[in-house]
């Protein structure tokens, strides 16, 4: 093994994936951040996105789209989607340090540049913790579910 794998490998296997004093509070926060911002999309509130949004974020489509901040908040202040529904649901929040990762079931129904559309699918937000409190960098959703009888 090279010096610069296992420098790589020991700093990896250095860092603690066990649950910290504050991984309650982290939780509780990332689940409220990530509410806080699935009410931000569905009312198109760019200031909300924007101030949740981390400036290097990136969404990633299940047909492998890529979307960056400015491009999220260009369609918000736009209104090119009106929302009946941004509801999600089963949502699960994990914390491993200064990294948590939402996960929940999607259920987005409205119009977009006139076409109307109504999905469910999962998706799966990475926040960081920053200097500036947590910021949401990678989205990463699913294809659509299929429809359920």
């Amino acid at each position: 093994m090279s010096r610069t794998a296992a420098f790589a490998t020991s700093c990896l296997l250095s860092i603690p994936l066990a649950a910290t004093a504050a991984q309650p509070d982290d939780i509780a926060e990332l689940q409220a951040l990530d509410i806080r911002y699935q009410a931000a999309v569905k009312a198109n509130d760019a200031a909300t996105m924007a101030s949740i949004l981390h400036d290097d974020f990136a969404l990633i489509s299940g047909r492998g789209q890529v979307a960056d901040k400015a491009a999220l908040l260009k369609e918000a202040r736009e209104a090119q989607t009106v929302y009946e529904r941004q509801d999600a649901s089963e949502r699960s929040v994990r914390v491993w340090g200064d990294t948590g990762v939402v996960t929940a079931k999607l259920w987005l129904k409205g119009r977009s540049n006139g076409q109307a559309f109504d999905y469910r699918l999962w998706y799966s937000d990475t926040y960081a913790r920053t200097a500036h409190g947590w910021r949401y960098v990678l989205g990463q959703a699913s294809l659509r579910l299929p429809d359920t009888p």
